[in-house]
């Protein structure tokens, strides 16, 4: 019960709510977050760092960057709680413009990804292996 009250916790808060919208979409640097939900990087982090806490979001960091992604569902309530959202989340006009924009961003390179998954090529590592290109629209 601690997990699921940690979950709608982390859950509490819009500009959460979009994080949570774009990762959806797969592994995220910070910075591309940031430049979405167009918050200060103190801001994005505070809330980033919120949603890992109520374990919903895992980070790993590559160099000076720190990626983001879903915690893995490795139980039913986290899988239902994505499947809920992944559908609540259509057609809410704001979290389709911010997954619209980020695809179009990685259409233009940013740097969310790394490089040879871009390519369509898996990096080589299992936090990002399980996770599906961002395809632009």
């Amino acid at each position: 019960m601690r997990d699921l009250e940690g979950y709608f916790k982390g859950l509490s808060d819009v500009t959460r709510l979009r994080i949570m919208n774009l990762l959806l979409q797969g592994e995220l640097c910070v910075c591309d977050i940031q430049r979405i939900v167009e918050g200060s990087q103190p801001t994005v982090s505070r809330h980033l760092n919120y949603l890992k806490h109520s374990g919903l979001v895992l980070d790993r960091r590559d160099g000076l960057r720190v990626f983001y992604r879903l915690a893995k569902e490795n139980n039913a309530d986290l899988r239902a709680l994505h499947h809920f959202l992944r559908r609540v989340f259509k057609g809410k006009g704001v979290l389709e413009n911010d997954v619209k924009e980020l695809k179009d961003a990685m259409a233009r390179g940013a740097c969310a990804v790394p490089t040879p998954f871009r390519a369509g090529k898996p990096v080589p590592s299992d936090a990002t292996a399980s996770r599906a290109p961002l395809q632009a629209s």
